[in-house]
């Protein structure tokens, strides 16, 4: 069983499954991480006129996605392109965009060593909304209400709306939304605390029927459009047969004030204070932050867990692989080696963007790994850890250029030196690819073969050798013409 993969970042996480809008050409497409932050900075940012403002906007629709892949799972994708998930407009995608796609790259917002909720409004008319007015069920502390004076700076956004009852029942049946046939009047009976609707009762014909406003809301939306009822701050008034909804801001009101953070960035804040006023005690990060980290030392490797009485031992275990691995190869064991635990395995896959079925990942000399108890319980603990540090010790001592198939390859064969010799070599799309178990599987398998082949006609030691000096020309020749054209 392949125990893990290695030299895998965040940026280049399996990409994302994306319902594509009629203009994108429809049907689902595989969208890489940063492209897709792109495509949503194009479908809900493009008039932003602060780069900053950008920047906080590509970190807020990053954490966003990460945190709720799969919400259409069970059609078939991740996320659809619509403002259901995140709207996609993949042909408005300017430079500006890429740019702070590309100045943000990887990073997100952290809670307790998980992504946060990031959910963004376009206009929260000077006061936020407290998340769990919204969402019950949420826990989610950084998203708390609270007065937005930069959103007021933007200027006013009052609105006004009236419609005839019957298109608002006809709207409401569209949604399998219950109401009066004979609806007459609509009115708040309960608010929220920033004086946001929150329970509606909808009356008419001697019917009384009640309603959330936020499904009211979305429901006026879908059918009669987005810029009809606003948000969900506003008076109602009946007359002449009319129902008027006089209001402000646009959205739900909760997290990032999109008019608020363009004016924030405007006035000079970057994007990371711009994050910190409207997601206040999240972490920003590349990795998982919030957790509550504490440092072990011992010959040369300093382990980082969440849980250090149970992972103590994992320092002696790595401290004996890596020596018995130096004293093999005659390579010198790396002089600043990090191990980070992860508590559980959703906090791991968070974290570097990797599938379940892969154990750990090593980046230069830091090597982050699912819960110790997990790879135990599955027996795979010992060989993991083994693997990683060998793929440290020979990435501290990787020649430029070295390729990736004789890296990958070199670790195989020492975790199994008898492998069969002659293998072709794998393509580095099929080592680097993390969506399919099976392909991975083969990948490595004939890297390691192609090592072991070249051990049996070279010799262990020249091989070891040319982890530092780099392949012979003679091997140089012969591996780019046995290498494939495409992957597999």
């Amino acid at each position: 069983m392949l125990a893990a993969l290695a030299l895998v970042s965040l940026a280049a996480a399996q990409p994302f499954r994306v319902r594509l809008s009629a203009a994108d050409g429809g049907g689902v497409a595989q969208i890489p991480l940063e492209r897709y932050v792109a495509g949503v900075l194009a479908g809900e940012s493009s008039v932003f006129r602060s780069p900053e403002a950008l920047k906080a906007m590509a970190v807020a629709a990053r954490t966003y996605a990460v945190r709720l892949r799969g919400r259409h799972a069970a059609e078939g994708f991740d996320f659809c392109a619509t403002t259901h998930c995140q709207r996609v407009d993949l042909h408005g995608i300017a430079a500006r965009l890429e740019e702070a796609a590309s100045a943000t790259a990887g990073e997100l917002l952290w809670w307790e060593g998980k992504p946060a909720f990031t959910c963004y409004t376009l206009d929260c008319g000077g006061r936020t909304e407290d998340a769990a007015a919204v969402w019950p069920d949420l826990a989610a502390p950084y998203l708390r209400a609270h007065e937005d004076a930069w959103c007021m700076r933007a200027g006013s956004s009052e609105w006004q709306w009236s419609a005839d009852p019957r298109r608002i029942f006809d709207a409401l049946r569209a949604s399998a939304l219950r109401a009066p046939p004979a609806l007459e009047r609509v009115a708040i009976i309960e608010r929220t605390a920033t004086g946001r609707a929150h329970t509606l009762e909808l009356s008419g014909g001697g019917q009384a029927v009640r309603i959330s406003a936020g499904s009211f809301r979305f429901a006026i939306g879908r059918a009669l459009g987005w810029n009809t009822l606003r948000s969900d701050r506003y008076e109602i008034h009946a007359a002449n047969g009319s129902l008027t909804f006089a209001g402000s801001g646009a959205g739900h009101g909760v997290g990032l004030c999109q008019r608020g953070a363009d004016a924030m960035g405007l006035d000079g804040h970057s994007y990371r204070e711009i994050l910190a006023y409207y997601y206040p005690g999240a972490t920003l990060g590349l990795t998982g932050r919030g957790l509550s980290w504490q440092r072990l030392s011992g010959d040369g490797i300093a382990l980082f867990t969440t849980r250090p009485g149970a992972d103590a031992a994992l320092l002696a275990l790595a401290g004996r692989e890596l020596r018995a691995a130096a004293e093999r190869t005659r390579l010198a064991s790396p002089e600043r080696l990090q191990i980070r635990v992860y508590p559980d395995v959703e906090t791991f896959r968070n974290a570097t963007g990797e599938p379940g079925w892969v154990a750990a990942v090593t980046t230069g000399g830091t090597i982050q790994l699912q819960p110790a108890a997990a790879l135990r319980s599955r027996g795979v603990l010992d060989a993991t850890l083994r693997h990683e540090l060998l793929h440290a010790l020979m990435e501290a001592h990787a020649a430029p250029g070295l390729p990736l198939w004789f890296r990958e390859g070199l670790v195989g064969y020492m975790e199994r030196p008898a492998a069969r010799a002659g293998a072709g070599i794998p393509s580095d799309a099929d080592l680097r690819q993390t969506g399919d178990f099976a392909r991975a599987r083969r990948a490595y398998a004939d890297a390691a073969s192609a090592v072991a082949g070249l051990v049996k006609r070279y010799g262990e030691t020249a091989v070891f050798g040319w982890v530092s000096s780099g392949l012979p020309e003679e091997v140089r020749k012969t591996s780019s013409s046995q290498a494939p054209t495409k992957s597999r």
